[in-house]
């Protein structure tokens, strides 16, 4: 609990300090706020289920069967 409490904090300080200098009529600068949060959603996923398949292996169950219709 205290390393999900300790990646929350860091990303929020983060957040704090970078979020006055995003200038907010830009499109891509508002998207570094939603990368944000999916960063923090993925490493609290990985801190509570170590064991999770990464990337690689996620395209490899999704696109096997279609790999061996190739």
């Amino acid at each position: 609990m205290a390393v999900i409490l300790g990646v929350t904090v860091l990303l929020f300080l983060l957040f704090l300090f970078n979020y006055p200098k995003i200038d907010r009529s830009h499109k891509r600068e508002k998207t570094v706020v939603l990368l944000l949060a999916i960063g923090w959603v993925l490493a609290i996923l990985l801190i509570l289920f170590p064991e999770m398949p990464g990337p690689t292996q996620i395209f490899n169950i999704l696109f096997g069967p279609l790999k061996k219709l190739l």
